[in-house]
């Protein structure tokens, strides 16, 4: 059985994404000031847009067999 998200658990998973990707700006990423929240900044960005991504089109990228 293919086992696909349903939108109440698609917009969840966004909003989970998001307030974790807010919070982890605010401490060590672009939200905090410094040379080194740059490169930081840059890291949590991509890997939230994977994760959107993922969550958009229902792709499991741990999975790859």
């Amino acid at each position: 059985m293919n086992r696909r998200p349903g939108c109440l658990e698609g917009l969840l998973r966004l909003f989970l994404i998001r307030a974790a990707y807010d919070w982890l700006q605010d401490r060590v990423g672009f939200g905090r000031g410094s040379c080194a929240g740059m490169g930081c900044g840059l890291i949590l960005l991509f890997i939230m847009i994977v994760l959107v991504c993922g969550t958009c089109t229902g792709t499991d990228w741990f999975r790859l067999f």
